[in-house]
């Protein structure tokens, strides 16, 4: 079973702490991982482009010029592709661009995910993780202490707002509870930095 050393928000080793094999321990499946971060991404998007058909732009009801005679080419609308300001051939209309993922799949990216973060020694365990007070410094300076001075995602196991406001202006951390944890976030950050009490949840949730 794989150990990780506790940390407090000092930086100083309080411990250790022994991980579920079955979560933390297995072999990363790195093509589940890669589908579940292209689904992430694909649910993250609007999908509320639109263009305008020949239909639906102004003007353009009346034919330009005579069909024969002319000498030119034949047109029935200004308002066909062609024409500047006309309307635009196969452009994209809004759509949803969101699909779901098989739960097994789904699960199995999560261990995948949080097992590469433990083989690569990127996750980080803090004994807890609480400020009394708005301040930036003293996130920015655990930070600093645990060496986690890049993308960091730090996971709390309930709100803390304080901690939340004083995290939000440092650039590259993001903050996370444990229901909302997707596997794109995990990979994304450099240092993993959890809550003991959330790494407790993540097992019983994952168990």
């Amino acid at each position: 079973m794989p150990q990780v050393t506790v940390f407090d928000m000092t930086g100083k080793s309080v411990g250790e702490m022994t991980l579920s094999d079955a979560i933390f321990g297995i072999e990363p499946n790195t093509s589940v991982m890669h589908a579940a971060v292209v689904n992430y991404l694909a649910n993250q998007r609007q999908g509320t482009q639109s263009t305008l058909t020949r239909s639906e732009v102004r003007g353009g009801g009346r034919k330009p010029w005579k069909q024969k005679g002319t000498g030119r080419a034949r047109q029935g609308s200004i308002r066909a592709p062609q024409w500047t300001h006309g309307g635009i051939a196969l452009g994209p209309k809004p759509r949803d661009y969101s699909y779901a993922l098989n739960k097994k799949v789904k699960r199995l990216a999560m261990k995948s995910a949080l097992s590469a973060k433990v083989q690569d020694n990127n996750m980080i365990v803090i004994e807890n993780i609480a400020v009394e007070e708005f301040k930036t410094k003293v996130v920015a300076e655990m930070l600093t202490k645990l060496g986690a001075t890049k993308k960091s995602l730090i996971v709390m196991p309930e709100l803390n707002a304080k901690f939340v406001k004083s995290a939000a202006n440092i650039p590259g951390v993001k903050t996370a509870l444990v229901n909302t944890l997707n596997v794109y976030d995990i990979l994304n950050c450099e240092k993993f930095i959890v809550a003991k009490a959330a790494v407790e949840k993540i097992e019983e949730v994952y168990a």
